[in-house]
């Protein structure tokens, strides 16, 4: 019985995704730079192809103003490299024009073939500062108007923030049917639970003890409810899984071997997100910790240190990471986003040791929203006006 009602009650499989570093987000060790591991296009293309080629069904490619990659540029680019694996784009809301977003995402979910999942965020642009109501109403505005482009013939919407009347829709249908691509979205504040329990699908949380995630799922869906829904709900967690408990945690010793406290405040104060509750929480769970950095039993807040958000890892053998994994797929966790240092490195670790011990599948594909063919739109095979 999972903690609340979820949308894929009874799917038993879940969506497992790795993580592509497009924002300055690799190390050997964490908060030495290694110019190896920057976030160029060929390292990045590498994680995610290495991903791909393990068989994990998605992954995060997140946005952050920071040296690395253009999220929509990055998924662009991969789309033709690749076959099978999803990608979750990050919307930066209100970064792009609302009809032209929703013309873009169109563009990208033709040339994946309904393989595009979007990550709806609400940060602060570079050089803003804007009150979190503002920016939750302007993401809300953007995700309406995106839900009219994918659904309608026209869009017709007044907002605060936007104003349209009668925009066809042509442009912008996506290749996804039945409600277009699947929203992905992760927030703590109470207008930010709002807009995920009135608009999105996936509630993304990142980790903590399973009596706050508990607490956290039954917040969310209290507010679905209001609103007649139900939400499916994944964690952002990062990885380290050796053969041995004891060769997992002395990898997580040595990950954080060479790090100064002091630039690892840096790296993490330079994320726009660094002030938001979320990470607030993570902070709080590495002062809950224990003299190790372990807040509760292989999940170790060390990672922290040097990163904002997800700030956490499981630390274990492959049977311990699966009962955790296991026992987060009981509590009603239907997405996993994984990630370890070095990306490729962890990746084949974890496409070794625990992915093939894992039902997995594609949350569209389990939504109904990937066609069996190429759909009538304007950009598939709809009549031409």
């Amino acid at each position: 019985m999972t903690i609340v009602p979820v949308t894929s009650a009874d799917l038993d499989a879940a969506e497992v995704s790795w993580f592509s570093a497009l924002c300055s987000d690799d190390y050997a060790y964490l908060g030495v730079p290694d110019g190896a591991l920057r976030s160029s296009w060929e390292h990045c293309r590498d994680i995610l192809l290495e991903a791909e080629a393990q068989g994990f069904r998605n992954i995060l490619c997140p946005s952050s103003y920071q040296v690395g990659q253009d999220t929509l540029s990055f998924v662009a680019g991969c789309a033709p490299l690749t076959k099978n694996i999803n990608m979750l784009a990050a919307i930066r809301c209100g970064e792009m024009q609302p009809i032209m977003l929703a013309r873009t995402v169109a563009t990208l979910d033709h040339m994946l073939k309904g393989r595009l999942t979007l990550n709806v965020i609400s940060s602060d642009f570079p050089g803003e500062v804007a009150e979190s109501a503002y920016r939750y109403k302007r993401s809300k505005e953007v995700v309406e108007i995106l839900k009219q482009a994918w659904t309608q013939d026209e869009i017709t919407y007044h907002g605060d923030i936007y104003h349209f009347d009668k925009v066809p829709t042509d442009p912008a249908r996506p290749y996804q049917q039945n409600g277009g691509p699947l929203l992905y979205f992760g927030g703590y504040s109470p207008a930010a639970l709002d807009l995920c329990a009135q608009h999105c699908d996936v509630y993304l949380m990142w980790p903590e003890p399973e009596e706050n995630i508990a607490q956290r799922m039954k917040d969310v869906n209290q507010r679905a409810e209001a609103y007649g829904r139900t939400l499916d709900y994944g964690l952002r967690v990062h990885m380290i899984v050796r053969d041995t408990e004891a060769e997992a945690k002395e990898y997580a010793e040595h990950l954080v071997s060479k790090l100064d406290d002091e630039y690892g405040q840096l790296i993490r104060d330079r994320a726009h997100d660094s002030i938001s509750l979320g990470v607030a929480h993570q902070a709080k769970a590495r002062e809950l910790a224990d003299k190790f950095g372990y807040v509760e039993p292989h999940l170790w807040t060390g990672v922290g240190r040097a990163r904002s958000g997800c700030g956490a890892a499981l630390v274990g053998s492959t049977d311990q990471v699966m009962s955790k994994i296991e026992a987060y797929q009981k509590m009603g966790i239907r997405a996993f986003i994984f990630s370890g240092y070095p990306h490729i490195d962890e990746c084949k670790s974890f496409g070794s040791r625990v992915l093939p011990n894992l039902k997995t599948c594609s949350l569209p594909e389990a939504y109904g929203r990937v066609p069996a063919e190429t759909p009538a739109t304007p950009l598939g095979v709809g009549e031409r006006r």
